[in-house]
């Protein structure tokens, strides 16, 4: 009894912990409230100062272009790596295993710190080239893909790709015709990743961007520090806007691999 009790009560609590301070935010976006606490009439005043300061604007299409930009490249490399990884001998697969979940596992500060020393110090690279920046992300978001796409190409069966061979393909041939299909849903789960700690991203950021530009993280940061009350309440309308897609391409995904796994099945039978 207390088993069939505590345990909804506990989902309850851990749900609650999680939703119920973005659903505030929420709440308050669609109305004239300055500030967390009193309630005031409906309003869309922040989305529309969302969608008209210049600011926001760039600030927001500048996330996406890194974002984006940043996972293409991530994802190339972790998928070519992981490719090398699995036909490599048993010690190198499992010393590139190793390298790989160091930048995992390793505080983003310390990535984004070295990051900065490396290029910039070091190598004398201007941040206003973008170049750290970018370099940050993919550093950031590769190891992850590499993750994504090691457990496709474990499924996958080795002789298909022997098999390619064997009939004449080559290698270049056997790998776009015959392992890229195969860890194809890796691939895309990698670079959805990658594309989600690059928004996230705060603290590879803020030592590798230029003076001049703001990813959605370093901008909310700092604007919680000093800026105007407009702009304040219009991030309240960027994190509603935020959740709102992430739900959607959620649903999405799941729909799609319902249908997916309902028209397998229907094969089988």
């Amino acid at each position: 009894m207390i088993k069939k009790i505590g345990r909804p009560i506990f989902l309850g609590l851990v749900l609650a912990f999680m939703y119920v301070p973005v659903l505030m935010l929420i709440v308050y976006s669609f109305t004239d409230a300055t500030h967390i606490g009193a309630i005031r009439g409906f309003s869309l005043h922040n989305y529309v100062t969302l969608f008209t300061t210049r600011d926001l604007v760039d600030m927001i299409v500048g996330t996406i272009l890194l974002a984006i930009g940043s996972s293409v490249l991530a994802t190339v490399l972790g998928t070519l790596g992981a490719i090398g990884a699995f036909y490599s001998g048993r010690k190198r697969r499992a010393f590139t295993e190793s390298l790989n979940q160091i930048p995992v596992i390793n505080a983003d500060v310390v990535t984004g710190f070295s990051i900065c020393i490396l290029l910039v110090v070091v190598l004398g690279i201007a941040k206003d080239s973008y170049v750290p920046l970018v370099v940050g992300h993919v550093t950031l978001g590769a190891p992850f893909v590499y993750l994504s796409v090691i457990p496709r190409l474990k499924q996958m069966d080795p002789s298909l790709y022997e098999a390619a061979l064997d009939l004449g393909a080559t290698p270049r041939t056997a790998l776009r015709k015959i392992i890229i299909p195969q860890i194809l849903p890796g691939i895309i789960s990698g670079f959805m990743l990658s594309v989600t700690l690059s928004l996230d991203d705060y603290f590879i950021a803020t030592y590798t961007k230029p003076a001049t530009f703001d990813t959605i993280s370093t901008y909310v940061v700092n604007a919680t520090k000093g800026a105007q009350t407009h702009i304040k309440t219009a991030l309240w309308a960027l994190t509603t806007v935020i959740f709102l897609l992430v739900v959607l391409i959620v649903i999405v995904m799941n729909v799609s691999a319902g249908r997916k796994e309902e028209r397998s099945n229907e094969k089988v039978l």
